[in-house]
């Protein structure tokens, strides 16, 4: 049987990218673009109208730019990954997109087949970042406070530990929830208790934050 592939919402003001990137995508049987839009004011009527399972976002839009519209994503409960896809790579835009919920931060100037390959893990409830970005996360988040670092661990129950280090391993909560036999609702209550305790606003922070503790 062969798998439902996972649909993606474009959303980019170049026509030619988004164009180039349609034609990427359907190289491969696992995804497929459903989408497309030119500004976030669009995005946001697609997304609620077609719950995408990954919406790959550029920064830089007249209007409405891509943080703004990510905001407004979540605000609306938008439940899709969310992917920035940008030329940006300032520390402050990659911050602030992980803070407002994206699920990734991905850069233009990787290679299409390296994009690609970071789209299918995202597809799959990976966490994706450049690899150029990932110091940015780690610094912010470190926050020069590693002397407490086991006190904030301490805070979390076993579960909450369990679920963190699975998070840290780029698995979706649906993921969790089957590695763990407990359920959707319950991975969420942790994943928002924990970030409550480490004082984190999302879990790909968590997971860049775990992974700095090794």
């Amino acid at each position: 049987m062969t798998q439902t592939p996972a649909t993606i919402l474009l959303v980019d003001d170049h026509p030619l990218l988004r164009k180039g990137l349609t034609q990427l995508i359907e190289l491969e049987d696992e995804l497929e673009v459903i989408g497309e839009a030119s500004n976030g004011k669009d995005a946001l009527e697609i997304a609620k109208a077609n719950e995408p399972d990954l919406i790959v976002l550029d920064l830089n839009m007249e209007g409405m730019d891509g943080l703004e519209t990510l905001r407004a994503m979540r605000s609306a409960e938008i439940t899709s990954r969310i992917i920035m896809l940008t030329v940006s790579d300032s520390d402050e835009d990659v911050i602030c997109a992980i803070t407002y919920g994206a699920d990734g931060y991905l850069l233009k100037d990787m290679d299409p087949e390296q994009i690609l390959e970071k789209l299918k893990e995202a597809a799959v409830g990976r966490m994706v970042i450049s690899e150029k970005l990932t110091h940015v996360l780690a610094g912010a988040i470190r926050g020069g406070e590693s002397s407490n670092k086991t006190n904030l661990l301490a805070k979390l129950t076993s579960r909450e530990h369990e679920t963190l280090k699975l998070i840290a391993k780029g698995m979706s909560n649906k993921l969790i929830a089957r590695e763990l036999d407990i359920s959707d609702g319950t991975v969420k209550v942790h994943v928002k208790h924990l970030l409550k305790k480490l004082k984190l606003s999302s879990r790909v922070e968590a997971a860049v934050w775990m992974v700095n503790q090794s």
